[in-house]
């Protein structure tokens, strides 16, 4: 099964230094037949404008990962952790048994676009911890390389769930076979650029802010299509 959605169907929210599209339900977007796909709870993508950011505020019992696509995002949380993160950067925190954290554009000029996720984790009340890495684009180019994984190796971020992400980056007509397994949830966000996302004999050709949900997929593949720039996107294995 697969279902595809748009970016004009997410959830637009304007607050001025903020602006955000959530791919589910969040804050005050209340949809019942959107809260989660599996273990994914939100996938919101925000751009803050210079100065501002996200005040800090507490979290329990979640796993949560930031991808900069552009710009710098600015990190601080009460385990003394404080880091400017750049475009290529994967963050992850374990909000575990509770974590309060401020996210913010430091920049005075360059707004800061991220797309951060919310995971539900393995067990509650874990302790919290934090980390990050920036992953440069020639690490990913052509490539299914997780940066997040259950246990983290090979200079992945270990994440507490069975969920592995990928952030792959296809030239013009480049192809992509995506081999994770059945009885398994997939879901592509797209980033940048174009692409034919191929399920068996189906054909669904996406654009940047679109995604899709797949369950149980099969003969899955990529093949960007786009000529003015490489495709981007967001992959996702869990249960």
């Amino acid at each position: 099964m697969i279902k595809v959605v748009t970016a004009e169907e997410r959830h637009t929210s304007d607050k001025g230094a903020i602006h955000s599209e959530f791919s589910f339900s969040f804050a005050d977007y209340d949809d019942p037949s959107n809260a989660h796909f599996g273990c994914l709870l939100a996938l919101n993508d925000n751009v803050v404008q210079p100065g501002q950011g996200l005040a800090p505020h507490p979290h329990h019992d979640l796993e949560i990962v930031t991808y900069v696509v552009s710009g710098t995002l600015r990190h601080e949380d009460d385990l003394g952790n404080r880091q400017d993160l750049t475009a290529g950067s994967v963050q992850v925190m374990s909000a575990g048994a509770g974590i309060r954290h401020s996210e913010s554009n430091p920049s005075p000029t360059e707004p800061v676009r991220f797309i951060q996720m919310w995971f539900l984790p393995e067990r509650r009340n874990l302790r919290p911890a934090w980390d990050s890495r920036w992953f440069p684009w020639q690490e990913r180019e052509g490539l299914l390389k997780p940066v997040i994984e259950p246990g983290g190796s090979g200079g992945s971020l270990r994440i507490n769930q069975d969920v592995r992400l990928y952030i792959p980056k296809l030239q013009t007509g480049e192809e992509l076979a995506i081999p994770f397994g059945s009885e398994r949830r997939t879901h592509l966000f797209m980033l940048a650029g174009h692409i034919d996302l191929y399920c068996g004999k189906q054909k669904f050709p996406l654009r940047p802010g679109d995604a899709a949900r797949i369950r149980n997929p099969e003969e899955l593949s990529v093949c960007s299509t786009g000529s003015e720039e490489a495709a981007e996107f967001i992959l996702i294995d869990l249960p």
